[in-house]
């Protein structure tokens, strides 16, 4: 697999094609239940992380996430409508808890926007910064 980079001019950040390419499974093929991406410093790119088999829960997610430092995620929700239909949405959140480093916090902030246009369909965004922001009953009224 390339890993052609697409540049940042602000941040200089690239965005490794794997990083789209994964987006793609969960968004088209259903393959993840969520993506977590990181910035590597060393590689000046958004790199995948980890992945969440659709068969992972809400918590598993959580739990996923560095209690210490920034990421990017990408979490694909389910749920039911009022009028009984079943439907999903894809959320793309910007983790940065309080207690990280300034460094990281200041690399995801300058970075997420060119890295979120990477990824075409998220229908939703959250940028928390403490697990209570992105609970999953804000998940369910941004959905509804």
């Amino acid at each position: 697999m390339s890993f052609i980079r697409s540049s940042n001019a602000s941040s200089g950040m690239g965005v490794a094609d794997q990083c789209k390419h994964t987006f793609l499974e969960l968004q088209r093929k259903k393959l993840h239940r969520y993506v977590i991406f990181k910035i590597d410093e060393k590689r000046k790119e958004v790199i995948v992380e980890k992945t969440g088999s659709p068969a992972e829960s809400y918590d598993d997610f959580v739990a996923a996430l560095p209690e210490n430092d920034c990421r990017y995620a990408i979490y694909d929700f389910d749920f039911v409508t009022k009028e009984n239909c079943q439907k999903s949405k894809i959320f793309f959140i910007a983790w940065s808890p309080y207690v990280s480093r300034i460094r990281p916090k200041m690399l995801y902030a300058t970075s997420k926007d060119r890295f979120r246009r990477e990824l075409d369909g998220v229908h939703y965004e959250i940028q928390a910064t403490d697990p209570t922001e992105m609970d999953l009953d804000v998940l369910r009224d941004r959905a509804n």
